[in-house]
Order: C-alpha cells, then sequence, then structure tokens
C-alpha cells in the first residue's frame, strides 16, 4: 500500500504515509460492533491527510482514486472478518464523531492528548502504528496546517507583547534565525510578501486583510499616527509570527541590552550569535581532530583495503561547511567592523573596553543599536531609533544606514531623519497599509494630502450625482410616463462603484496659555560650575541667559551635561560655583526626558489631571486634553494602555496647566508623530514665553530655536550657525577623525 501512495505522491514524508496506511489497516481489522462506522471515520481522516499534503501538481480526485484503490485492497483482505460481526451491529441513535471522543486523535490528529487507537475497539487488538512516528506526524501535520493558515492570524497582545524571561538572547536569536550549514542563502529571494494579515491587539483591530510587501535592499519607514500599531507590526515581524522565509535572518532593536561585566566591544561581537556559534564549533572540532590525529590509527592496518577513517571525515567535512559560513560572514572583518559602529555611536576607544553595566540606559540602547548594526540581518527592524541618540550619533546613523545593503523597515517620526534614509514610505492608518515608493518623507507628505484631497472630490461628487439619481427615482418611479427613464436611472445607480468615506484630515493643536510679562533678569546663570565628584566637573563656567522672547536650542554629544544645564537652571541642581539669578514670580514647566515616570499609568489622563490640577470638572478635562490630542474614549482609558506618543500629550496637557513663564523641554519630540511634532512646533513659536529646549529633532530645531548653545567638553558655547551647519561640522570632525563606514 505504501507503494500506491508514493506512486501517486512520490514528495509525500514517509512517516505520513506510516500513518495513514497503519491507520487504515487497524480499522479494517476492528472486530467492534461499531466496526464500520470507525473504518468510514479512518477513510475520512486518512484522506484529509493525504490531501493536506498534496502538493498543487496533484490534484484532489488523483488523492480521492488512491484513496478508493487503498479501501478496495483492504476490503479484500480483511472485508470476511468485519461481515462475521456486522449482525452483532445496532443502529445508534446519533452518528459517533471520532474526534469527540476523549484520548482519540481528531481528523487531523490535533484535538486530545494522545492518540489510544488501541482501545478504539472492544476487544484488545495489537496496533501496527508505531506511536512514536504517529505523534510525529501529527506534529508535522499540524505545522503544515498552521503555516497554511498563518497569513490570515489575528495577532493577540499577550502573543506580541509578552516574552520568555527565561529565553535569553542567544536562544531567542536562534529560534528565529535558525543556522544551516551547508546551505547558503545566496541566491534565494529576499524580498517578502505577506498577504492577508489582520493583526488585532486588545480588543483593537490594527490591520484588515493588509499585504505587507518588502522589496531586498529598500529602506521602509513606516509613518502614522500614534497608537495606530506601527510597534506591533513589528513585534510580529521580529517574532516569525508571519510568514517570513527562514532564509531571511531577521533583526528587531526595541530595548536596551542588560548590564554585566561583558566588555562593549565583547557585547556587540557576542550579538552575531551565528559567529559565535561557529567560532565555538570551529575550536570544538578542531580539538577532536587533534586528539583523533594523536592517537594510533585502528584503520591504517586495513587501509590497503580502502577502508576510510568515517569519523574524521565527517569531522572534517563539518569544518568545512562551518569554514565556508565564516566566511560568507566575513567573520575575520568583525572586530574592527564592530570598533568602527560604536565610535560612530559616540562610544571612545577607551569606553569600547568598560563594562556594559557602567553604561546608563541611553548608552545601553545605543549598544543595542551598535550589536544590530553589526549583525547585518537581511530585515533590520528599528522602532524609534533616534529616540535615545543626540544629533552627532542621528547623523552618523543616517549617514551608516544611507549605505546598508540589506532591507531596513524603521518606525519614526524624525522628518529629517526619514528623508535622509528612506527610499519608500509606508502609511499605516484605517487599518492597512498604504504604500508611496520611491520618495522620502517630504514627498510623501505631499502626495498623501493630494491622494486624500483627490479622494474626497472623488467621493463628494458621487454622493452628489447618486443624491441626484436617487431623487428622479423617487419622484417618478411611480409615473407611468417617466417609469422608464426611473428604471433606467435606478440601473445607473447599481452600476456606480461603492467608495468610502475619505478618513477625516487628522490634524492636533497644542495650545500653551498666555502670560503675564515679567521684568528681566528672566533666568541668568553666570560663571556656573558643577560637579557630582570633586574635580570631576560635569560643566563649568557657563553664562546662559533666558528672556520671555528666547527659543534656544541646546545640542550635543549625550553624556556632556546637557539635562544637567536645565536641571541647573529649574533649581533640581545646585550648582558647586557661580550664580544662577531668577525673577521672583517666575513659574517654569519642565518637561522631563522621563516624563511617563511622573504619570500614574493606573490612571485615566482626566482622572490624573483632576487630582493633579483641582477645580475643574470633568468635561473641562477632556477638553484640555482634546486640544492636545487625547480624544474621545482615550482620557478615560488607563494611561498603561496608551501609546508612548499618546502619554507625552497628556504631560504635555498637564505642563500647559501650570501656566509657565518658560517651557524648559528635555527631549519634547520623543514619541510624537509627524502631526503631533508640527502642532508642538507652531504652538512654541506662538508661545508668549520663553523656550529652551535640549533636542535632537533637527526639524523641530529648525523650525523652532533662533540661537544655538554647543554643550561639549564641560562648556556651553553659543553656536554662530543654524542646525545644518552644526550638522555639516559633525560630518567633518567624523571624517577628520576617521570615523567611516564599514558593511
Amino acid at each position: 500500500m505504501e507503494a500506491e501512495i508514493t506512486a501517486v505522491l512520490p514528495s509525500i514524508d514517509p512517516i505520513i504515509t506510516d500513518y495513514s496506511v497503519g491507520f487504515l489497516t487497524h480499522a479494517s481489522t476492528s472486530t467492534s460492533p461499531e466496526a464500520d462506522i470507525e473504518f468510514a471515520e479512518a477513510i475520512s481522516a486518512v484522506t484529509s491527510i493525504l490531501l493536506d499534503a498534496a502538493p498543487p501538481s496533484v490534484s484532489e480526485a488523483s488523492v480521492t482514486g488512491l484513496i478508493d484503490k487503498l479501501v478496495a485492497q483492504l476490503n479484500a483482505a480483511h472485508g470476511e472478518n468485519r461481515r462475521a460481526f456486522s449482525g452483532r451491529a445496532k443502529k445508534l441513535d446519533q452518528t459517533i464523531h471520532m474526534a469527540s471522543q476523549k484520548n482519540i486523535s481528531s481528523t487531523m490528529g490535533l484535538v486530545g492528548g494522545g492518540v489510544d487507537i488501541d482501545a478504539v475497539g472492544t476487544r484488545k487488538v495489537e496496533s501496527k502504528v508505531d506511536k512514536k512516528k504517529l505523534e510525529k506526524a501529527e506534529r508535522k501535520i499540524k505545522a503544515k496546517q498552521d503555516k497554511k493558515v498563518m497569513k490570515n492570524v489575528t495577532y493577540e497582545a499577550s502573543k506580541l507583547i509578552a516574552t520568555d524571561e527565561q529565553q535569553s538572547y542567544d536562544d531567542f536569536y536562534m529560534a528565529v534565525n535558525p543556522l544551516q550549514l551547508g546551505q547558503s542563502s545566496q541566491g534565494k529571494s529576499k524580498d517578502i510578501k505577506i498577504d492577508n494579515v489582520d493583526v488585532q491587539i486588545g480588543g483593537k483591530r490594527i490591520l484588515s486583510d493588509t499585504t505587507l510587501t518588502l522589496a531586498y535592499g529598500r529602506r521602509y519607514g513606516l509613518v502614522g499616527q500614534n497608537g495606530i500599531g506601527k510597534s506591533t507590526l513589528l513585534r510580529a515581524l521580529s517574532r516569525r509570527e508571519v510568514a517570513v522565509p527562514t532564509h531571511i535572518t531577521i533583526l528587531h532593536v526595541e530595548q536596551e541590552i542588560m548590564g554585566d561585566d561583558t566588555p562593549a566591544l565583547q557585547a556587540v561581537l557576542d550579538a552575531d550569535v551565528w559567529r559565535k556559534h561557529l567560532l565555538a564549533e570551529q575550536d570544538r572540532i578542531s580539538k577532536e581532530l587533534k586528539i583523533l590525529e594523536s592517537k594510533p590509527d585502528p584503520i591504517t592496518i586495513t587501509a590497503s583495503q580502502g577502508f576510510p577513517n568515517q569519523e574524521r571525515d565527517e569531522l572534517d567535512s563539518l569544518l568545512s561547511e562551518v569554514h565556508a559560513k565564516l566566511a560568507e560572514i566575513e567573520s575575520d572583518k568583525a572586530e574592527p567592523r564592530a570598533a568602527s559602529i560604536l565610535a560612530g555611536l559616540g562610544f571612545s576607544a577607551e569606553r569600547q573596553q568598560d563594562p556594559t553595566r557602567t553604561f546608563s540606559g541611553g548608552w545601553r540602547m545605543r549598544l543595542a543599536l551598535a550589536r544590530a548594526l553589526f549583525c547585518k540581518p537581511d530585515l533590520l527592524l528599528l522602532d524609534e531609533p533616534s529616540n535615545m541618540l543626540d544629533v552627532p550619533s542621528i547623523t552618523f546613523l543616517s549617514e551608516y544606514l544611507q549605505d546598508y545593503p540589506s532591507t531596513i523597515l524603521v518606525v519614526s517620526h524624525d522628518r529629517a531623519f526619514l528623508n535622509e534614509v528612506a527610499t519608500d514610505i509606508i502609511h499605516q492608518h484605517s487599518e492597512r497599509l498604504d504604500y508611496y515608493k520611491g520618495g522620502n518623507f517630504d514627498s510623501f507628505y505631499a502626495t498623501k494630502e493630494e491622494r486624500r484631497k483627490t479622494a474626497k472630490r472623488e467621493y463628494e461628487n458621487q454622493m452628489a450625482y447618486r443624491k441626484h439619481l436617487q431623487t428622479f427615482i423617487d419622484k417618478f418611479r411611480y409615473n407611468a410616463a417617466k417609469s422608464s427613464e426611473a428604471q433606467s436611472r435606478i440601473k445607473k445607480l447599481e452600476k456606480l462603484p461603492v467608495l468610502e468615506a475619505p478618513e477625516d484630515e487628522y490634524s492636533v493643536v497644542f495650545k500653551f496659555p498666555d502670560v503675564e510679562k515679567l521684568s528681566p533678569p528672566i533666568i541668568q546663570m553666570q560663571n556656573v560650575s558643577f560637579s557630582y565628584t570633586p574635580g570631576k566637573p560635569i560643566v563649568e563656567k557657563v553664562d546662559l541667559d533666558v528672556q520671555l522672547d528666547s527659543r534656544i536650542g541646546i545640542v550635543g554629544p549625550n553624556g556632556a551635561g546637557k539635562t544637567t544645564v536645565l536641571k541647573l537652571l529649574i533649581g533640581q541642581l545646585s550648582p558647586s560655583s557661580g550664580l544662577i539669578t531668577q525673577n521672583p514670580r517666575l513659574r517654569i514647566g519642565f518637561f522631563a526626558q522621563h516624563h511617563v515616570d511622573a504619570l500614574d499609568l493606573n490612571s485615566s489622563a482626566v482622572a490624573f489631571c483632576a487630582k493633579m490640577f483641582p477645580g475643574r470638572t470633568d468635561e473641562e478635562y477632556r477638553r484640555h486634553l482634546g486640544a492636545f490630542g487625547i480624544t474621545g474614549t482615550t482620557g478615560l482609558q488607563k494611561m498603561a494602555l496608551l501609546s508612548g506618543g499618546q502619554k507625552s500629550r497628556v504631560a504635555f496637557a498637564c505642563l500647559s496647566l501650570t501656566n509657565p513663564h518658560i517651557l524648559v523641554l528635555d527631549e519634547p519630540s520623543n514619541h510624537l508623530d509627524v502631526e503631533a511634532m508640527d502642532a508642538l512646533s507652531n504652538a512654541l513659536r506662538n508661545f508668549h514665553g520663553g523656550v529652551l529646549m535640549v533636542s535632537h529633532d533637527v526639524t523641530m530645531l529648525a523650525n523652532v530655536c533662533t540661537h544655538l548653545w554647543v554643550c561639549d567638553n564641560g562648556s556651553v558655547e553659543s553656536f554662530p550657525g543654524d542646525i545644518k551647519a552644526y550638522k555639516k561640522r559633525i560630518i567633518e570632525q567624523a571624517n577628520a577623525a576617521g570615523v567611516v563606514k564599514h558593511h
């Protein structure tokens, strides 16, 4: 019988063949009163299994013909046994479905615990099925079935966000990117196309029946409103919860690395788990070969008879495959490439040797980014990479990614970064993905608006035409003289294409309250120095003057003391020397880089505002939050459920309730979408008080700030040019220092 199956299905797994034959044979030899029913169920089950295992080239008719042939053989061999007991059979009140019986395999062998075929009949009959093979076959069938439906799977929040705390980075990397020796990915297509994807999180639908297409070597910017589900999509891809081919390697930069005693450079080298594993395997094989060579070779005596040393040959072959894979991933160039990436992200040669535990959160995030760039995955997933980077590091990253050889999918709201990096834009909205090919963010923005206006015009024109037709139909439908014309218009109405109403234009308006005038000086820093440890100043001899019309941007490398200067200004830190003076009636509004820490995530935005700034009605708080884009029921949800950008808006809404004269902002653009950043820029320009901000967002600095101050090497000095001139200086300094790109 195996031969008949193989003749029709030559590529079928032998385990499935054994399982099918065993299942049918066992059912045909059953002598229980329900033998006929069991045999019919077995035929149905095996038919489903073989249809599922059949390649597209084999028709359903061929498979059903095969089943008929097998059944005829079994009836000829075992039919008499069953007929001998048929007289005892009773008519059942209802059909028995084997899949519903406890401990009995369903049609696909996926329901219940084990599969106890011996217990199906009333008499103990020795099963002809190897149970281990049977279980393996069921697992393979389940995996095949899961793969078929994976394209249309609905992702749950717990599946995407919850991770196995016990799973190490190495284990997760190897699970997502299995290493296959002897198989090169060269020559295989690395384009990705995922059809009919539905994504749902927390009961909210993110994507419906959409297509994700990523052409290899293109750099895609994924954009959309806060809370639309961009990060959710990246997580689904990073865990292969969509059908990405296994020869395409994937790496997702999502969170900072855990600190330990590993030097930063070694942490980057260790990130390439394939290389780490291959080098360990190379050492192991080399040692085993050395041991074999040191022992007397028993085969030497019979070498003339042509018996090879099988163990040595197998090790030699495996070592060759390991060497080939190491050459493919350019393992010999690893260390200088890792050092170059770290240098570009701000790590000096000395700091590259420091243990990872000595770095702050922002620097650990840079390490995570350096590890991903070093691994060179075929699909690199970046979620807001610029949030934890300073302007020099963002400049390096954008320059580096422009020559990146593989596919990039990056979520970012940094307009200047996307303009420099992205070759294509994917707009996530209305539960779908729209593609804007061959253009940067600015061209996407202009095209998107034009598309929206065109769709709105078409929809309005059609609705007007529909109304015109319907009015005539309603008026003359029952008029004998006009009935034929009415029928003609009914047909026209039925043939009109159904257009979806275009989505409303998304807009956010931030507004800070007007403040009364104050007489100067507002805030002055005179010859101010500060150090946590005596003799090691963070900043020294700082002179800074902030007025009600100031628009000052402070830039510089991370760790240079920018946030320290802000904390000195607002009084959170006291200077080690020097003088800070401010108007006694001055109110300062401070937006911290880690503003989420100040929010009660178990409370709603409305309740939090009422608690922190009492004296207004819930409706007034909702209106106030609505002005910052927290609309509808969003203001009534627990803030733990809000996206990072939505939490930022709540923080800005609270900030405006303090009615400040001076806004001191530390990385205000983090997590905000483009519309919210534009709204914030407009609000800051129109604000009647002063603004002092530390920011890495080039667009916001260009739109808001009239003066730049550079914080570096312990000093804070006025920069004579604008942000573009500052970026140009950074690139020139990097080139002079020899920080170049290596891929």
